[in-house]
């Protein structure tokens, strides 16, 4: 795909497609702007603009290489906007396109810094505005709105007088104008007010409009007192941009006012609730801040570090003037620095940003005791909510706004060198708890803008600070950032962490292994989790210098993380750290684990057992003579309370239990049975086995399967029994009979069919224990004893039934398991053609040539039901086999019951209707298919799939001749009988109306037609509207589809037609 459009990231050296550019802006800009587009030139010119967009988005991250062409490029633009104001304003009758001058607003709104202005343009410009009908009335031009706001922002630079343009008798006109204008749009809620803002700052700024900011600040103030908050955004932009930019002798003259205003909104609820007028306020305190202190020549302290001063230097010494200390500082910066003190607290992020660079900025010019000052009152902030002896885990979470705005304090000091450093030492403590703030707040927890904070705090740091000065703190410092760079929860923690570690690498070379460290710890390899906690986190620890942080770290705060997820990665981690010397490293970790055993918090002691499991699974790995140490872990589960274990919600330790059973328990512990050093072990597993959870059950299968122990096994846990003691005969057959019973459980609740669950395990449970017996069969004296030969064949038989039934998984699951004990070599016994698979020459040729290819399977139903009906031709599982086939005809799920319905039909089509041989013929299906349903008549979940079942057959013309044999009629009969049962006092109406069908499909059949019609009226009459309204117009249809021997009345079809099924006087006449 060559298409440009499409190319993302590509680095340019120019302009490159600079002639289809300008192709397409000429294109753009020669349409008519005071005619409506048709809609083919509509979207043409839409895809124009649509190209001109993307190419210009191409070049957001290199938009210098646009310099050499913006005069090109904006020129052409500016002029068709100009052109058409101009137009407009001379001629009233003349009109515009608001689709296309749109579209122009949209293009000159990317060139607008470029905009080209001329003394000509500033009356165009006004009265295009002012139109009372023109373009910049209509709602929907936004756009249009500010690209001339800004225009008329970059006119007001003309340094020429507004009185030239007013003519005599007018002075002051053309002033006025402008200022009404963007008074207009100053309280809209758009990018206008953002326009008109700097418009109207940028007015005030001249020299002859200088004397109007003063009735503009009177009525700012009348603005801020109304508690208005669209129009104190307004007055707000404009004051912080006339304070930024405008003359400092203004700015001081205001101070007191705007100082005064500032208080009044920060006494006024409406306006602090907004979160844009607290960020207004701020920058404006700060801004007037800067204007009443004059900037310094120096800076203070250390001057920033850069590559080129080596590692081993020092970047400067202090440089002070010896004035410095003689700066005044104004009486009114003290409240400004209080106010921005309390702003840095501030419950949203951009206020608490605007606070920490305005505090950074006021610091930069004030003297070295003042500065010092600032920044012990920002070190204050951390300990506003700390409590003598408590982690950042206990504060609560309202703490984290002021952390945050202390550390991007801590950060713009940082970076202008305004840490003393008597103070580094304090700032580094704290920094190390803000690295690891996370407080849980409900289902999530707060802290990350904080840790992320803190590493920006640490990264300016590096820039900053002489390297003999920060040499004492490097090695903990360093051990906090590697920690913090592989465990944190957040992949932008972990960057931030990462890009400090590097930053103070590359320009102090403090840290042991910086280089190499780093390597590990690059931006893509603490990317994604995963890799951090396994891969990267190992590769470091091999360092010695960093292995005991990195070990105290994930069991001090990754094990005790509120996240399940993190914490697993955290015991897997310790594992790995651990193996590179167990025996050294992993008693130390297993005392630490033990005394988070007895945590009150669950996430705790969850952790410290999953990081016990993977420590003791490394013992069993790596073949350590462990047991005496395998046996301590063991007894630690001495140290969870069982009340605690066993709650009904607990089901992530119960399951991290049964797996710390499996990985630690010896053989000493299972031979001790009662007397074994945890007594209640095996109450542990039996619960984890009994358990809803699919991982708690295969845990706790995985703990019974290690024990080896004669517990009544269940499901999961015989799969594994087998490679670990040997079962006695009667052991055995009590194994198959139990899984085999599980085959019948079809529970449903909520989640849907939870029975499928315990088929599938049973379905491989037996296959398990079929392969193993085949396998030892040698070994064992008689082998009839273990597994008969005619049990086997029933179990081979409900095997296959699961294979054709309607769960798509379970088919999956039966088909490869039925595929495994076809491919099983018979075992070396007496008489062992006995357990040979019934009719295995035609399953073979059916199953296993596709059951290899990827494509195919047994949850294909296109694919399995064609050859799966041809299993019927196999006496031993021919019934069975039908029954799945019947639950699969009667599915809902359409991929399932068309070719299962569609594939029964076919192949009973090809069945002689009657033989007196062992062949399998239509009268036999029928008579196997009503013993099913009279074997269960009271369960609506047999007898309903048996009738659908013949409904489907009889739909199709399947069955057609079956009920003129006398052993069909005799069948057809029967099946009247079930269908007609007890039918008014029948509750389910499914099974009424699947009843209905199969009376009114054999009422074609002259030779049971006499006993239908009798039948047929029963549900004409009966007590459900529904069904006589059914049954009347199911009757119908068949009438109508099918051909019949006689002709039907056309007086019935009226009768079918008119009657109002739904009329309650019919139950009283039936």
């Amino acid at each position: 795909m060559d298409d440009p459009e499409l190319i993302e990231g590509k680095p340019f050296a120019s302009l490159e497609r600079y002639d289809e550019f300008v192709y397409a802006q000429s294109e753009l800009l020669a349409v008519d702007l005071s005619s409506e587009p048709s809609r083919q030139d509509n979207g043409t010119e839409v895809e124009l603009m649509r190209k001109l967009i993307m190419i210009l988005g191409e070049y957001q991250e290199q938009s210098y290489l646009l310099d050499p062409y913006l005069e090109n490029l904006v020129v052409p633009a500016a002029e068709c906007l100009r052109a058409h104001a101009r137009t407009r304003t001379s001629d009233p009758a003349a009109k515009s396109s608001i689709a296309r001058l749109g579209r122009l607003a949209e293009l000159l709104y990317n060139y607008i810094n470029f905009f080209p202005h001329e003394i000509a343009d500033v009356t165009i410009a006004i009265e295009f505005m002012r139109l009372p009908d023109g373009p910049s009335a209509e709602p929907s031009q936004w756009t249009l709105r500010y690209v001339v706001l800004l225009w008329l922002s970059l006119v007001c630079r003309i340094p020429f007088d507004l009185d030239q343009f007013d003519e005599d008798g007018e002075i002051g006109r053309t002033a006025s104008a402008l200022e009404s204008t963007a008074m207009e749009y100053l309280n809209k809620a758009g990018l206008e007010r953002e326009g008109a803002a700097v418009l109207l700052s940028r007015f005030y700024m001249r020299k002859d409009t200088r004397q109007r900011f003063k009735t503009f600040l009177q009525r700012s103030i009348s603005v801020i007192n109304s508690n208005d908050v669209l129009q104190s955004l307004g007055v707000l932009q404009v004051l912080c941009e006339f304070v930024k930019s405008g003359a400092p002798e203004d700015a001081k003259a205001a101070s007191q006012a705007l100082m005064e205003m500032s208080e009044t909104i920060s006494n006024s609820e409406t306006l602090t609730a907004n979160t844009l007028v607290r960020k207004y306020q701020t920058k404006l305190l700060s801004r007037v801040g800067l204007r009443l202190v004059p900037p310094r020549p120096k800076i203070y302290g250390t001057r920033l570090r850069t590559l080129n001063d080596g590692n081993n230097q020092d970047s400067s010494e202090y440089n002070r003037d010896d004035d410095d200390d003689e700066i005044d500082a104004p009486e009114e910066l003290e409240s400004v620095l209080n106010m921005l003190f309390k702003a840095v607290q501030d419950r949203d992020t951009i206020v608490r940003w605007s606070a920490a660079k305005g505090i950074g900025r006021l610091s930069e010019r004030l003297s070295n005791d003042f500065a010092g000052q600032v920044m012990e009152n920002i070190l204050h902030l951390f300990s506003v909510h700390t409590i003598a002896g408590a982690t950042v885990y206990n504060m609560p979470s309202i703490a984290e706004a002021t952390w945050h705005g202390a550390c991007l304090a801590s950060a713009e000091m940082a970076r202008r060198a305004l840490v003393p450093p008597t103070l580094l030492p304090n700032l580094l403590d704290w920094l190390s708890q803000a690295l690891y703030f996370d407080i849980r707040k409900g289902a999530h927890s707060v802290g990350s803008n904080v840790r992320d904070a803190a590493a920006y705090v640490i990264w300016a740091l590096a820039r900053s600070q002489d390297r003999s000065g920060f040499s004492p703190h490097a090695p903990k410092l360093a051990e906090k950032l590697v920690a913090v760079s592989l465990f944190d929860r957040d992949v932008s923690i972990r960057r931030a962490a990462s890009a400090a570690f590097q930053e103070h690498v590359g320009r102090m070379g403090l840290f042991a292994h910086g280089i190499d460290v780093l390597r590990k710890t690059d931006f893509y390899s603490v990317s994604i989790r995963r890799n951090a906690f396994l891969t990267a986190a190992p590769q470091v620890a091999e360092h010695e210098e960093y292995r005991p942080a990195l070990v105290d770290h994930l069991i001090s705060i990754t094990l005790r993380h509120w996240d399940v997820a993190m914490r697993q990665l955290g015991a897997k981690s310790l594992r790995l750290i651990c193996e590179i010397n167990l025996d050294k490293l992993s008693p130390p970790c297993i005392q630490r684990l033990a005394r988070l055993l007895t945590s009150v918090d669950v996430a705790t002691i969850h952790g410290a057992v999953a990081a016990l499991t993977e420590i003791a699974d490394a013992y069993n790995q790596f073949s350590y003579t462990g047991d005496r140490t395998r046996r301590e872990i063991f007894t630690l589960i001495n140290c969870i309370p069982e009340s605690l274990v066993l709650a009904p919600r607990n089901e992530q330790i119960l399951g991290a239990v049964c797996s710390l059973v499996a990985a630690s328990i010896t053989r000493e512990e299972v031979e001790l049975e009662n007397d074994s050093s945890v007594p209640n072990w095996k109450k542990f597993v039996d619960q984890g086995l009994r358990h809803r959870g699919n991982d708690v059950r295969e845990a706790g299968a995985a703990a019974l399967a290690t024990a080896s122990l004669t517990i009544t096994p269940t499901l999961m846990a015989c799969r594994r029994l087998w490679n670990a003691c040997y079962l006695l005969p009667d052991t055995v057959r009590a194994l198959v009979d139990a899984l085999d019973s599980g085959l019948e459980d079809y529970t449903t609740d909520e989640r849907g069919d939870v029975g499928s669950w315990i088929r599938i395990a049973c379905i491989q449970g037996l296959t398990s224990i079929i392969e193993t017996l085949f396998v030892v069969s040698k070994n064992l004296s008689n082998f009839a004893s273990f597994l008969p030969a005619h049990r086997y064949h029933q179990v081979v038989g409900r095997v296959l039934r699961q294979g054709v039934e309607r769960l798509d998984n379970v088919r999956q699951i039966a088909g490869e398991s039925f595929s495994r004990i076809l491919r099983l070599s018979l075992p070396p016994v007496d008489d062992a053609e006995c357990w040979r698979v019934r009719g295995a020459d035609l399953a073979r040729e059916l199953f296993l040539p596709d059951c290899r290819e990827s494509e195919t399977g047994w949850n294909n139903g296109d694919w399995l039901f064609p050859k799966a009906v041809r299993l019927l031709d196999i006496p031993e599982y021919r019934k069975p086999v039908l029954t799945g086939l019947v639950m699969s005809v009667s599915t809902r799920t359409n991929s399932t019951q068309r070719p299962a319905s569609s594939s029964l039909s076919a192949y009973v089509r090809t069945l002689p209707v009657s033989s007196d041989r062992d062949e399998y013929s239509q009268a036999s299906l029928a008579g196997d298919l009503i013993e099913y349903a009279l074997k269960h008549i009271t369960s609506n979940n047999v007898v309903v799939p048996v009738l659908q079942t013949f409904n489907v057959l009889l739909e199709a013309d399947a069955v057609a001749q079956l009920p003129e044999s006398a052993t069909g009629e005799v069948c057809m009969e029967g099946l009247i009988s079930i269908a007609t049962r007890n039918v008014s006092r029948l509750k389910n109406v499914q099974r009424i109306e699947e009843s209905m069908k199969i009376v009114v499909n054999l009422f074609t059949f002259p030779s049971v037609a006499k006993t239908c019609l009798s039948k047929i009226a029963d549900f004409l009459v009966h007590p459900y509207p529904r069904v006589r309204s059914g049954t009347a117009e199911y009757l119908y249809l068949v009438l109508q589809s099918r051909v019949l021997s006689w002709e039907p009345n056309d007086k019935v079809e009226e009768l079918l037609l008119e009657t109002g099924w739904y009329d309650r006087s019919l139950e009283v006449s039936g």
